[in-house]
């Protein structure tokens, strides 16, 4: 099970194991982790779990759908180069160790 953590805006960190094949997102709101939203239920269509992924792991990720792209135009908080959406990334072994930090605000 990989294991991802979650930096709050404010520090907090949140170490979590997820299953593999679970998003980002469903790591996060099943385990508590605030800041993250998902208003959509992951269906990529509200940007309310918008993350920014270490840098030493974007090579590690499928390259965004055109979709998310257009909803990273939609976040809150402002898109950086890592910005991704965590309910289009699913948790493998190869993310292992993955971190991720949150932004200030969702929505």
């Amino acid at each position: 099970m990989p294991k991802v953590t979650y930096i709050e805006f404010d520090g907090a960190e949140h170490v979590v194991d997820l299953p593999e094949g679970w998003t980002l997102m469903q790591g996060a709101t099943l385990n508590g982790v605030d800041g993250i939203e998902g208003e959509c239920g992951g269906s990529c269509g509200c940007a309310t779990c918008h993350v920014y992924v270490d840098e030493a792991f974007l090579d590690k990720l499928d390259p965004p759908s055109e979709t998310e792209e257009e909803m990273l135009d939609c976040t809150v908080s402002p898109r950086e180069s890592n910005s991704r959406l965590g309910c289009q990334i699913k948790a493998t072994a190869a993310l292992d160790g993955l971190i991720l930090r949150l932004p200030e605000a969702q929505s």
